[in-house]
């Protein structure tokens, strides 16, 4: 499967669901260790060509992308970083990122503990990480069922969530 493809394709929506407190991929491994190194942020080519290839184009094309997060405060380390040395950045460029801030141990009722895409409201891809954050494998579910669910869940969550930029300003700083 072509994962990729799917961010050039979509026609209207592109939604994001994530779960975890931590990823660990590849592209991001010198940028994190700069800021928990204490950097300020520099050049972030994942981030940038992820603005570049695919938020403004499809901002551009008067499609959504979207995601929310699931975050357990006090924010992890990674969090932090995701905040400050990406979101700050993709949320200016059209994407439209939200936050459900929960206590440590607690998850929203009714949405689930993983992650997945969903493009157009029909394409469902789940997300398969392991405990640590290391990716393992993106699937491509068919089941309507399925899907259908993935919809109810994506606007549970919206509806939950407040806008990264609210999140950021009750932080000032702090990330």
């Amino acid at each position: 499967m072509e994962f990729n493809r799917y961010f050039s394709e979509f026609r209207f929506t592109a939604y994001r669901l994530e779960s975890l407190q931590r990823y660990d991929v590849f592209y991001e491994k010198a940028e994190f260790d700069l800021f928990l190194g204490g950097q300020q942020r520099g050049e972030f080519p994942g981030i940038a060509q992820w603005i570049d290839g695919t938020v403004r184009p499809a901002r551009n094309s008067g499609k959504l992308l979207h995601r929310v997060h699931v975050v357990e405060e006090p924010l992890s380390d990674y969090v932090r970083f995701e905040c400050a040395w990406s979101y700050a950045h993709t949320v200016p460029a059209g994407e439209d990122v939200r936050l459900i801030p929960v206590p440590p141990g607690e998850w929203p009722e009714g949405l689930p503990h993983y992650d997945y895409w969903l493009f157009d409201s029909s394409i469902l891809i789940t997300m398969h990480y392991k405990e640590d954050g290391l990716f393992e494998a993106a699937e491509i579910v068919d089941d309507p069922e399925r899907i259908v669910q993935a919809n109810f869940w994506r606007d549970m969550a919206v509806s939950q969530s407040i806008p990264f930029t609210t999140f950021e300003a009750k932080y000032d700083g702090m990330f």
